[in-house]
């Protein structure tokens, strides 16, 4: 028995079946060289070798029957499963699943569907052979109460999961419940949803927040998106969990382990355009913020464009050019990558306008149209209409923020009339195109793009021949703007709630426009009791879209509030003292349009976080903008600091703070470095009268 060998696929005790590939009985032990004598050749032997260690399909393995499929030197499947119409496969990691504990999950499925049909039949008083209960039947499960996944905890369920592990379950694809029915389930680390709970947040996303931002295909399911990019799939949860609440506390729990998928993401190269779209998703609706410093927002931004252009979304019909693999791209695919482009495009123009930085678009032929005025083939007239707002955005931001010549980018004060008179002619015309088709988001994001525009008023000379026209024509972009966002809430239900974060920043600019005019020279021409209203009506819907207490929101809404009972709410002595043109004049002019609000979020910081004031114990007992003691108590100089002038408070000495008190614009810091002691009245024509230009 010394030289005997163990015929090859022999079971060893461990329940792995005999393979065989031709023989009709087991293979016996025989001595090697028998085999050589009988056949002759040492070629024949290799060949015997090779088809020895041959396995089985795992269709056969399962049902431990002989298999000839052949796995080299070319595929052919086996007889049986070719004669059944079987998936012929060879898996190394295949495990045979017990029949009995299969057939005991099959009847313990039915008898669960038995029950329940009769829980539905008791319950609504039908009898059998009633022909109600295709009607009920027919009724959408999502509408039904979820369960909570913590009523799942329990003996039951220890008992479920030790059975799923006897019948080879993948853990954390399954739930049982107390009843033992199976519940599939999408997890991300320790975060877990039912289908159910994952199909009713998508219906959610798409019914809410998918009309600001058309980028998805609403006919794929739910795992249609996972298959795609789970990244996608994940912040579509996290944004339809804003406010839904499926499951309480979905967002907080979703925060770090998103990010850690997020950027685990990021880093995997080569990308899918599914990726890019999943951050454009995120740019448009982050996750909620304390401050500025904490916000990537900027970066992703940065990061989608460099990742559409990476795999060739710009170039859309020569996708072949940014890959080494054959790609041919059907119609359906071919317009896809070509509305993700524009969608990026988009997102990154709103991106750059909200956080006054300088764009990172890419426009050309293939999102512009052929001719002008002309629809673009690939799009629709929403898509298209939203994509020339944000270039009309981008051309304001190229044409009067970046200015070569001038050490903030501003254009230059001999131009600037003109450019504004073009820039006005391209916004009339806008509008004019608008019209032919109007809805409530266009006109939203129509009405943003104009406050973009006339937010440039604050950098003019007030030795201007128009200052006052030009002024005005800001008073009406922003209280039209502001408008038209309420009448939205008021008209479609809760809509600001959902709205995107470039529209916050934008309401957010328009009210410290309205406290900015409200409290200055100006005010004397304008209706103040008109604007004090809407101010407070503004502050109230920056509140509303605030997600978790003490968001970037819900600060902002705050530092709106003291301001304006601060600069004096709109007093008739504010408007006597800020007869001063320069009353007007930022200090921060390296933020674009976006200015306005740095600049005063700079100043609230400077004066009433030093006279004591505590953010954090403010929010607690909000603000009320609209008291008129306030106004009184302003006007008998109860507030006001002496240095005050319409609203323009010289600055006093330099402050310490510690952080968690007045974070909110964080980047600041940098950019003020060095700045504190020069008047608000800074102007260019300082330095150059100065020789520093």
């Amino acid at each position: 028995m010394n030289g005997i060998q163990p015929p090859v696929g022999q079971s060893r005790g461990d329940g792995s079946p005999l393979l065989e590939s031709n023989a009709s009985s087991p293979v016996s032990a025989r001595a090697p060289g028998a085999r050589s004598r009988k056949r002759g050749s040492d070629d024949f032997d290799d060949k015997e070798s090779k088809r020895a260690v041959k396995r089985a399909c795992n269709e056969c393995r399962q049902q431990k029957l002989r298999c000839d499929v052949v796995q080299e030197p070319t595929f052919h499947m086996c007889t049986r499963c070719r004669r059944h119409g079987l998936d012929c496969n060879l898996d190394p990691d295949f495990k045979r699943t017990a029949k009995r504990m299969r057939y005991a999950e099959l009847e313990l499925e039915n008898q669960n569907l038995r029950d329940e049909l009769e829980e539905v039949k008791s319950k609504h008083g039908i009898q059998q052979g009633s022909g109600r209960l295709e009607t009920i039947a027919s009724q959408d499960p999502v509408s039904r109460p979820l369960p909570r996944m913590d009523q799942y905890i329990g003996s039951e369920e220890a008992v479920a999961s030790l059975l799923d592990l006897k019948a080879g379950l993948e853990g954390g694809s399954f739930m049982r419940s107390p009843n033992g029915r199976l519940l599939g389930l999408r997890q991300l680390e320790d975060v877990s949803l039912t289908h159910d709970q994952v199909r009713l947040l998508f219906k959610h996303y798409f019914q809410i927040y998918h009309p600001f931002l058309p980028i998805l295909e609403q006919d794929l399911s739910p795992d249609a998106f996972y298959e795609a990019s789970p990244l996608l799939f994940w912040i579509v949860i996290a944004v339809a969990s804003r406010r839904e609440t499926v499951v309480r506390g979905l967002l907080s729990q979703l925060t770090a382990p998103f990010s850690r998928l997020l950027w685990s993401a990021i880093a995997e190269v080569p990308q899918s355009h599914n990726v890019a779209k999943a951050l454009a998703i995120i740019c448009t609706w982050p996750f909620p913020f304390k401050s500025s410093s904490s916000d990537p927002t900027l970066i992703l931004s940065g990061i989608m464009m460099k990742v559409a252009l990476q795999i060739g979304l710009h170039r859309p019909s020569h996708a072949q050019d940014f890959t080494k693999f054959r790609i041919e791209l059907r119609e359906e695919e071919l317009k896809d990558r070509i509305r993700t482009w524009m969608a990026c495009n988009i997102v990154a123009q709103r991106v750059a306008t909200g956080y006054g930085q300088p764009p990172s678009t890419y426009i050309d032929w293939v999102l512009a149209p052929p001719i002008a005025n002309e629809s673009s083939p690939w799009l629709n007239f929403d898509t298209q209409a939203r994509l020339r707002i944000e270039q009309f955005s981008n051309k304001v931001t190229q044409t009067l923020y970046m200015n070569a010549q001038d050490p903030v980018g501003l254009a230059d004060d001999s131009a600037r009339p003109l450019l504004i008179a073009l820039l006005n002619r391209n916004y009339q015309d806008l509008g004019s195109y608008l019209e032919y088709n109007p809805s409530p988001i266009n006109t939203l994001y129509f009405g943003a793009a104009g406050l973009h525009f006339r937010l440039s008023a604050f950098f003019d000379s007030p030795a201007s021949n128009d200052y006052s026209e030009t002024l005005l024509d800001l008073w009406m972009a922003a209280t039209s703007f502001l408008e038209n966002a309420l009448a939205l809430e008021k008209s479609q239900g809760t809509v600001l709630a959902y709205c995107t974060n470039y529209i916050l920043q934008m309401i957010v600019a328009a009210g410290f426009t309205l406290m900015k005019l409200l409290n200055s020279f100006f005010a004397t021409i304008i209706d103040v009791g008109y604007g004090k209203k809407l101010f407070a009506r503004t502050i109230e819907a920056v509140r509303q879209i605030s997600i978790t207490q003490n968001d970037l929101p819900e600060r902002l809404a705050e530092v709106l509030a003291q301001l304006w009972r601060h600069s004096g709410a709109g007093s008739r002595l504010a408007h006597q003292e800020g007869r001063l043109g320069n009353s007007l004049q930022l200090k921060v002019r390296c933020r674009m349009s976006l200015s306005l609000v740095y600049d005063s979020v700079w100043r609230w910081r400077e004066e009433l976080q030093g006279n004591g004031s505590n953010l954090e114990t403010a929010l607690k007992n909000p603000t009320n903008p609209d008291v008129e003691s306030s106004a009184s108590s302003t006007a008998d100089g109860g507030l006001a600091p002496p240095g005050a002038v319409g609203g323009a408070v010289t600055p006093g000495p330099s402050n310490t703070y510690g952080e968690a008190n007045y974070e909110v614009f964080d980047p600041l810091n940098w950019m003020l470095d060095g700045l504190v002691d020069w008047p608000y009245s800074f102007s260019s024509q300082g330095l150059d009268n100065q020789g520093m230009l």
